[in-house]
């Protein structure tokens, strides 16, 4: 139906009123965006005047048909019942001839199902007259071959000619075919015994020229009787016949214990042995079958493996019964080469077989995967895991020992770790399928190494634990053998639990070390992984990065334990710093122009240090151990100096009050009596030697004395005591 058009001035289009989906309320949303409400309604009147007069029009055209309408139908209901009689006989006539042509189509129906059961009762007898004309065809062929020999059926099993064999194996194949399709049959069931006769006296014919054919190396006769055999369907059969009646003979004279326990490699020379029976005795079948390279295609017997369905069995059979000791896994040494040994021979045996088709038959063959099943692989991994791991566990349980000499490492433990990390992926410790149990075995004895630091690192106690406390200053501690001298209390010689300076420094060089030697291990495992297909290198690369990350953990806390250990032994002498007072207070010493004993001692764990790590680890780490130590050294420093000074200082003000209280005494005090330096200035000087030595002490290690933050500090507070000292003076 067409609406009206309207002017071209309306705010909406006249075909939205005529669309099924038309709502009142969008149509109102949509106009409201163009024009306003009162346009709109407008618009909206003036297309309804239009809609009216359209309607009126049309009403107007066809009027005088609306007005007729009721005029025509006038005896519409007569002219129906005058057609319902005629209808009906029509209907009657239809429904009888139905019924007729429903009668005929049942009946040739029947006579179709009559014909159908004839024609396959008449199969079943051709079959049946098929099966009895070959049964006899062939009985006149055995008879006619076995009068020809003079001889009989009953009395003798002759050895028929190659063409002859091959004539009765296709007319057996038709008649196995329709005896099988007439099963089930009562004539079947009588003639079925002459069926088995034929059926033995082929197969022995068979086996017969099979035999003979070997025996002779008659590539003709073992070429017609293996296309016999394939002829009829026993292929199988054949490879079976082969496997007991030629390999199996040489397997029980190779395949015996004596021979593996002739030799030491008794096994791997019987397993040469076993290799040289396909070229030795199967080059006939090979090249019969096409398995040789130097058969000729056109005359080759497709449908046979003998290796796989002959002699590999064999062989498995063999080994599996006679030899079940091979597969204990008691030894892992000795399983490990047996082991290799046998995978080696089965991988030249898969190089000896003729295609790559041939190859993955093998592979699935039921003996093949039971010849891998009795190598029982997780028993002989947790045999290594235990000796990797329980050297490992030995060793930790030994704590820091030493090295032994000539090694890369500096600690026991470290050694045999990375001998342990070898021997995972060496050449008599490693198996290809158990790489993914070697690989977590690697990364756990990583993991086991770094908690074993962290254990050390945080447990252990330092040998200051055990240590007395030093001994004050000697009277004479400003002579130069007194400071050569070492003070008991600076000596390392602790128990064997306690960690010290040296053996913080070897667990340092081992992390360095074990570090660069990720890529050695990393370059080990890619190699292994690559040979057994497996190419995402990313993987094992990121892994080790984490242990290598795990190592690198242990790393602050041994900066930590080493600044503490290297703070406690050189702050152990701060005590004699406080003695210095009473070394020149009423003493009349003469004044000081070295530095005092006590400092060399309390440099010599920093000297010791240097000397111990050269060659070990980076100079940059040495020096950051440095530097750390001596910035909490010059901060305890400088407190015991500054408290010296102050009670110094104290004490000189009380003398002064003192002297001035007896002033007018004819006594002065010691110090001054003649003029020289006092007491108290002899104090200072000391004190300001000492922070000088220290200062230059701090060059020789590498250091500057900037980079210790207090030590400027340090060199103000004794500077102003020297200045103080020669005001005394």
């Amino acid at each position: 139906m067409n609406l009206p058009k309207g002017p071209e001035s309306l705010c909406f289009d006249k075909d939205v009123f005529m669309k099924d989906d038309f709502d009142v309320d969008q149509f109102v949303s949509e106009c409201r965006k163009q024009v306003q409400m009162e346009e709109m309604r407008e618009d909206l009147e003036l297309y309804y005047k239009l809609l009216k007069t359209a309607m009126v029009e049309l009403i107007n055209k066809d009027y005088a048909d609306f007005v007729n309408l009721s005029t025509n139908l006038v005896g519409m209901d007569k002219a129906l019942n005058q057609l319902s009689v005629p209808l009906g006989q029509l209907r009657e006539e239809v429904m009888s001839l139905r019924s007729c042509v429903s009668e005929v189509i049942q009946a040739i129906d029947n006579q179709l199902a009559k014909q159908e059961d004839l024609q396959k009762k008449k199969v079943c007898v051709l079959r049946l007259i098929q099966v009895v004309r070959s049964v006899e065809k062939i009985e006149k062929i055995l008879h006619s071959q076995s009068s020809k020999e003079s001889s009989s059926l009953e009395t003798s099993s002759p050895l028929l000619a190659g063409h002859i064999l091959e004539r009765i194996a296709t007319e057996f194949n038709q008649l196995q075919f329709h005896a099988v399709q007439s099963k089930g049959m009562p004539l079947l069931d009588k003639v079925r015994p002459r069926i088995a006769g034929i059926t033995s006296m082929l197969q022995q014919s068979l086996e017969g020229v099979l035999i003979e054919g070997l025996q002779t190396s008659n590539v003709t006769m073992v070429r017609h009787c293996l296309r016999t055999y394939a002829t009829i369907d026993k292929t199988r059969d054949v490879e079976a016949l082969v496997g007991q009646v030629l390999v199996k003979p040489y397997m029980d004279q190779v395949i015996t214990e004596e021979v593996v326990k002739s030799s030491p490699n008794g096994l791997q020379l019987m397993y040469s042995r076993l290799l040289e029976f396909v070229p030795h005795h199967c080059r006939l079948l090979r090249e019969v079958t096409g398995g040789a390279i130097s058969s000729d295609k056109a005359d080759t017997v497709p449908g046979y493996d003998f290796l796989v369905n002959s002699v590999w069995p064999e062989m498995i059979k063999g080994i599996e019964e006679r030899l079940a000791y091979l597969f204990n896994p008691g030894n892992p040494d000795i399983f490990y080469d047996r082991y290799s040994e046998s995978m080696e021979f089965v991988r030249r045996f898969e190089r000896q077989c003729s295609s790559q088709a041939s190859v993955k038959r093998l592979r699935v063959h039921p003996s093949y995967t039971s010849f891998h099943n009795k190598w029982n692989l997780p028993v002989y991994f947790q045999l290594r895991y235990k000796e990797i791991a329980g050297s490992l566990e030995n060793a930790i349980s030994d704590g820091l020992e030493a090295a032994p000499a000539g090694s890369v490492y500096h600690l026991q433990v470290s050694e045999v770790l990375w001998s342990c990390l070898m021997r995972c992926w060496s050449d008599k410790t490693y198996l290809s399928p158990l790489a993914h149990r070697f690989w977590k075995l690697t990364l756990q004895l990583y993991s086991r190494y770094a908690k074993f630091l962290d254990e050390v690192l945080t447990k252990t106690p330092s040998p200051d634990a055990t240590k007395e406390p030093a001994r004050p200053l000697p009277s004479s501690a400003s002579s130069t053998s007194s400071r050569t001298s070492m003070d008991d209390g600076g000596s390392e010689s602790g128990s064997p639990a306690s960690l010290s300076t040296k053996r913080l420094v070897y667990i340092a060089a081992d992390i360095q070390k074990l570090q660069e030697q990720i890529t050695e291990v990393t370059e080990m495992v890619r190699q292994r992984l690559e040979a057994i297909g497996f190419n995402n290198i990313a993987i094992v690369e990121d892994a080790l990065m984490d242990s290598k990350n795990c190592l690198s953990s242990s790393v602050p806390t041994l900066n930590t334990r080493m600044t503490q250990h290297l703070t406690e032994r050189c702050c152990r002498f701060l005590k004699s710093a406080s003695e210095v007072p009473r070394l020149y207070r009423r003493t009349n010493k003469d004044p000081p122009v070295r530095a005092s004993a006590y400092m060399d001692n309390a440099l010599r764990p920093l000297h010791q240090l240097l000397m111990d790590s050269t060659g070990l680890v980076t100079p940059s780490t040495a020096q950051e151990w440095l530097r750390v130590a001596l910035t909490d050294y010059t901060q305890r420093y400088y407190e015991t100096i500054s408290e010296v000074l102050s009670s110094v200082r104290k004490m000189e003000e009380s003398l002064k009050r003192l002297k001035q209280a007896r002033k007018g005494a004819s006594t002065t005090t010691a110090a001054g009596a003649n003029g020289g330096p006092t007491d108290d200035s002899k104090i200072r000087l000391q004190l300001a030697l000492d922070v000088e030595y220290l200062g230059e002490q701090i060059q020789k290690m590498g250091l500057q004395p900037r980079d210790i933050p207090m030590f400027s500090t340090l060199m103000d507070l004794v500077k102003e005591a020297r200045e103080l000292a020669e005001q005394g003076q």
